[in-house]
């Protein structure tokens, strides 16, 4: 028992021996880091991705602040984080221009394949294999998924045998551009007005295009001589647009034989439709019966024309009425207007009732007269 405690004081101050010695050695060689550089790394959104060129954010930070790296270099933070490292840094943002990866591939070539292929699901151990894999035209998407295994913003998926980029998501870190074996994929300027695309990569001659490709580039330079900017040029067989000068006309669009070219618009916000306010109904016409033979008898009978119309249009009537005509002073004496009340309808209804109650009454009146009759003669 006493060997064990004797080991154990042993250990105890043989640690804390070496931990001065380590926190002795940290302060005295340590390495001053400007307090900039921390800064930068919390405003960085932390993906790691590369895009800036360099290793992580932490490298990219080293770099803004030694003076190697611009401040607007990051891709996953945009115009924002750069106005934030630019404040820290005292210097000007400048413009910075968004920009998303872009597949140069339709994929309408996915059915012309050389061979069957049954092996590794991954675009670069498909590439290696003779005549560069599988598909038909040499230089199309494989379609394997080794740049959706690499984006690390699930910004890009294969859809119908071709990579098809989320532009929503894509930060254009530019891992998918390294990672194709055939290069198919480049970084373009956003759709910040009409964007013109050509998606396509191939520099075959046209004769072998149509051969494996529905709407491939065949170079035949028709794009490049309509195109009143001279934006577009053909290099190698296949058309490449020079965005600094393209203004988004899409006459390119209509002269394409293959109808391979592409004009998109930037979408537009939705514009909130009003809805359409019912017209009120007209109030009906409202017509009193009367209920007993005293009313019936003291309530004179209504016209045809007021028991129509309502009450204001009976005024507006009477008024119209006593309006003379410009040259005819006899046309202000009211006039009787005869109007028969549709059949089936509240009026006819109310007018039955008004009979039936006047029927009553003068049966009544007639019962009263008799027996006054009879009491005279007794």
């Amino acid at each position: 028992m006493k060997n064990v405690l004797i080991a154990l004081v042993v250990l105890t101050v043989l640690g804390a021996v070496f931990g001065m010695i380590l926190a002795f050695a940290a302060k005295v060689f340590a390495v001053k880091k400007d307090p900039r550089e921390e800064a930068i790394a919390g405003c960085l959104p932390g993906a790691n991705c590369g895009g800036c060129g360099f290793p992580g954010c932490g490298g990219y930070a080293a770099a803004v602040v030694a003076g190697t790296a611009p401040v607007n270099a990051c891709a996953a933070g945009g115009a924002a984080v750069a106005a934030k490292i630019a404040e820290i840094m005292g210097v000007a943002a400048g413009d910075s221009v968004k920009k998303i990866a872009a597949v140069r591939c339709t994929g309408c070539g996915v059915d012309f394949s050389k061979y069957n292929y049954e092996g590794v699901k991954d675009c670069l151990a498909a590439s290696r294999l003779p005549g560069g894999g599988p598909l038909g035209c040499d230089y199309g998407c494989l379609g394997m998924g080794t740049c959706e295994k690499v984006c690390p913003f699930d910004a890009i998926h294969v859809k119908n045998g071709v990579a098809v980029v989320d532009e929503e998501k894509c930060k254009a870190c530019g891992k998918c551009v390294d990672v194709c074996p055939r290069h198919i994929i480049a970084l373009e300027p956003y759709k910040t007005r009409k964007h013109v695309a050509i998606p396509c990569s191939s520099q075959a001659k046209g004769a072998v295009v149509t051969k494996v490709c529905t709407n491939g580039c065949i170079g035949c330079s028709l794009c490049a001589k309509a195109c009143p900017k001279e934006a577009i040029t053909v290099e190698n067989f296949l058309a490449k647009i020079d965005y600094d000068k393209c203004v988004g006309c899409g006459i390119c669009a209509t002269k394409c034989p293959r109808h391979l070219i592409t004009v998109e618009e930037p979408a537009k916000p939705a514009v909130p439709v009003k809805p359409v306010e019912k017209a009120e109904p007209a109030p009906k016409a409202e017509v009193k019966v009367p209920e007993t033979v005293e009313e019936v008898i003291e309530t004179p009978a209504p016209t045809l024309l007021e028991a129509t119309l309502t009450e204001p249009e009976v005024v507006q009537t009477a008024e119209a009425a006593a309006t003379p005509v410009e040259g005819n002073p006899t046309s202000a004496q009211p006039q009787a207007v005869e109007e028969a009340p549709v059949p089936g309808s509240e009026t006819e209804e109310a007018f039955k009732r008004l009979e039936e109650a006047v029927a009553a009454a003068g049966a009544v009146l007639k019962e009263e007269e008799k027996d006054e009759e009879s009491a005279d003669k007794e």
